[in-house]
C-alpha cells in the first residue's frame, strides 16, 4: 500500500480516481459539478482523474490513493495495490465487502447525512399523503373528475416511531414534531438520541414502537440484523389503522408478507421507495394496490446533492492530507 499522506505540500502528489460509477450512476454533469467544487475548495489538488468506463477505473485504480466511487472496488484491486481512502457516494454500504477492505487497510467513509434532508421531506410527504388522503384526491381527480368531498385526518397527537434515529431518522424526527406528533424510535445507543425524540428504545424495543405507532418509519441500515426485521408477526403486531412507510432498503421487509398484510388490509396502508428487487416487476402486486404508495428509489435525490458531496469530500480530504484517517467524517471502516 501507499504511503500515507503527510502534509499540503504532498497534495499535488496524490492522485484521486473518480470511479466510472460516479458518471455512470448520476451522470457527467454531476460528475463536473462535484469536481468543480472541489477545485474551489481545494485549489491545491490538481490530479483528480475522471474514469469513464470500467476499464479505465480498472486501469487507474491501483495507481490511486483516493477512489471517489458508488459501486464496489474490491475485485477491481491487485494483490499488491489498494487505495488509503475510499469516499462512497452511498449512505448504505451493504454490497461492500467492508472486511476485506478493513484486511487491505483501506479507510472507508460514506455519504450518511448527506441526502437525511430530502429523504425526511420525502417521508413528510408520505404521512401527509394519508394522514390527509391526498391520494385518495388524486385518483378521483384521474378516475372520474367527480367532485365529491371525502374526510381526512391530522398528523397531530399521533405516534410516530422510527426504525434507526441516524442522521435520517433525526431529521423526520425533527420535522414531524413540528407537526405535534409524538416520536419514538430505536437506537443501538438510545442514550445518544436527540432530544427532538419524545423516547428512544434500543433495538430489542421494536416490537414496542411496532405496536404502538400510528407511522412507522424504517431508516435503518442494511446489516445482518435487519434483513428481512419486518415480516408477517411483525406487521401481525401494529396496529390496523398504522401506516408503513420504507426508505431503508427494500430487503428490511419481507415483501411477500407486506403484500399480504396490505392486501388483507392489516395495515393501512404503506409508503415505499425501496424494494427487494429493482426496479420492481411489473408483475409486482404492489403496483395495483390502493393502499400502497410506490416511488422508484429517488427519496434521496436533491439538486443540492452534488454540493453537499463535493463539501463532504472536500472536507475529509484535508483531513487526509493532515494524515490522520482516524479523523475522517463518517469513517465506517
Amino acid at each position: 500500500m501507499k504511503g500515507r499522506v503527510d502534509s499540503a505540500a504532498d497534495a499535488a502528489e496524490t492522485d484521486v480516481l473518480f470511479h466510472h460509477s460516479v458518471p455512470a450512476v448520476f451522470g457527467r454533469d454531476f460528475a463536473r459539478e462535484v469536481r468543480s467544487r472541489l477545485d474551489a475548495a481545494l485549489p491545491s489538488v490538481e490530479r483528480i482523474e475522471t474514469a469513464t468506463t470500467a476499464a479505465e477505473s480498472d486501469a487507474a485504480i491501483g495507481d490511486a490513493d483516493v477512489v471517489l466511487t458508488v459501486r464496489p472496488i474490491g475485485d477491481a484491486l491487485s494483490d499488491g495495490a489498494a487505495p488509503d481512502w475510499v469516499q462512497t457516494l452511498n449512505s448504505g454500504v451493504d454490497s461492500y465487502d467492508l472486511d476485506a477492505l478493513a484486511d487491505r487497510g483501506v479507510a472507508v467513509t460514506n455519504a450518511a447525512g448527506v441526502a437525511a434532508n430530502p429523504i425526511a421531506e420525502q417521508v413528510l410527504g408520505y404521512l401527509l399523503v394519508f394522514g390527509r388522503r391526498i391520494h385518495e384526491g388524486i385518483r378521483r381527480q384521474e378516475r372520474d373528475g367527480t367532485w365529491r368531498r371525502y374526510s381526512a385526518g391530522e398528523l397531530g397527537g399521533k405516534t410516530l416511531g422510527i426504525v434507526g434515529v441516524g442522521a435520517i431518522g433525526s431529521r423526520v424526527a425533527e420535522l414531524a414534531a413540528a407537526f405535534d406528533m409524538e416520536v419514538i424510535g430505536t437506537k443501538r445507543t438510545p442514550e445518544t438520541a436527540p432530544d427532538v425524540v419524545d423516547e428512544a428504545y434500543p433495538p430489542a424495543g421494536l416490537p414496542e414502537v411496532l405496536s404502538r405507532s400510528n407511522y412507522v418509519v424504517l431508516a435503518c441500515p442494511l446489516v445482518e440484523t435487519t434483513r428481512g426485521l419486518i415480516g408477517a408477526e411483525e406487521l401481525m403486531s401494529m396496529r390496523s389503522d398504522a401506516v408503513l412507510v420504507n426508505v431503508a432498503r427494500g430487503e428490511v421487509v419481507e415483501e411477500a408478507a407486506l403484500e399480504t398484510a396490505l392486501q388483507q388490509n392489516r395495515i393501512r396502508g404503506a409508503a415505499l421507495d425501496v424494494f427487494e428487487e429493482e426496479p420492481l416487476p411489473p408483475e409486482s402486486p404492489l403496483w395495483d394496490l390502493p393502499n400502497a404508495v410506490i416511488t422508484p428509489h429517488m427519496a434521496g435525490t436533491t439538486p443540492k446533492y452534488a454540493d453537499r458531496i463535493g463539501e463532504l469530500f472536500a472536507e475529509n480530504y484535508r483531513r487526509y492530507l493532515a494524515g490522520d484517517l482516524s479523523d475522517l467524517r463518517n469513517r465506517i471502516v
